[in-house]
């Protein structure tokens, strides 16, 4: 069955929420951490100027090389790390983005080619008209049929992280491995995920002020992963359909399943997957 769904003007979810290229990263966490959101588009005078992701902000706060930034220019505080550094820091100045006019294909061929997962969607002019998620394509494929099987899009290789390993781990890891997400192991059972939204909505709700003596960062990454776990997670069999997936997700608000055969977890499947499936499929482009 080919699946029908309109280009990215369609797709995309209006108004967008962006922030200027002059805003403080916090600004940008407390956009992101509020509305639920994996990325923002990063405006000056209106216009498109690049894009901040949560990954981006994992990778400043603890998990990457932004993270010398905070060590040697605020020498681990982590209000003035928040409060005085610039988005324009750590953004991409260099954003993919596509046309209202777009077609799916090309959305699916920018998203899945770059590793993408948001989309600024603009105008001839340059200015931002919505932004597109996996998300947003993940929920227009509940109930529908794709053709794939899940088995050819599920990823095998499970990258996991103890209950009571430090943050610090978990945000270095999904920086290594460039996931967005990590199973979280207590012993060898499923507790459910981290994510770089969750580490992001650790710190915009404020919660991870209250393992502070000081204002050293380290010691909010020397909290467990416990702290910040999403304890909730689902399963499909490898033999569905991939619009199961998409049915289940909508259906947990979960963006990640676990494959099964029988008994055994044998992969998992990520809003990314679908989007790879789509393609696979023969959606109509």
């Amino acid at each position: 069955m080919r699946v029908r769904i309109g280009g990215a003007g369609a797709i995309a979810s209006k108004p967008p929420v962006v922030v200027n290229k002059s805003s403080s990263v916090l600004e940008a966490v407390d956009l992101m951490g509020s509305r639920g959101l994996r990325g923002l588009p990063v405006v000056e005078f209106n216009k498109l100027v690049g894009v901040v992701t949560a990954m981006d902000v994992v990778s400043y706060l603890g998990g990457g090389g932004y993270f010398n930034i905070v060590v040697r220019r605020y020498e681990g505080n982590v209000f003035r790390a928040l409060r005085d550094e610039r988005v324009s820091t750590i953004m991409n100045s260099s954003p993919t983005a596509a046309y209202s006019s777009d077609s799916l294909g090309r959305v699916l061929e920018l998203m899945i080619g770059k590793g993408l997962g948001f989309l600024p969607v603009v105008n001839e002019e340059g200015f931002v008209e919505g932004v597109i998620t996996e998300h947003d394509i993940v929920m227009l494929l509940a109930e529908r049929k794709v053709g794939v099987r899940v088995a050819e899009v599920a990823t095998s290789t499970i990258v996991t992280i103890g209950l009571e390993e430090p943050l610090r781990k978990a945000a270095e890891t999904m920086v290594r491995h460039g996931f967005r997400r990590l199973v979280v192991l207590s012993g060898d059972v499923v507790e459910g995920s981290v994510s770089a939204k969750g580490f992001v909505n650790f710190f915009s709700s404020r919660r991870a002020f209250k393992f502070l003596k000081s204002t050293s960062i380290d010691e909010i990454l020397d909290v467990p992963v416990s702290e910040v776990v999403e304890r909730s997670y689902a399963t499909v069999s490898e033999d569905d359909d991939v619009g199961e997936v998409c049915s289940v997700m909508r259906e947990t608000g979960l963006n990640w399943v676990l494959v099964t055969r029988g008994d055994e977890v044998v992969g998992l499947v990520t809003e990314r997957d679908v989007l790879v499936a789509l393609a696979l499929g023969g959606g109509e482009m």
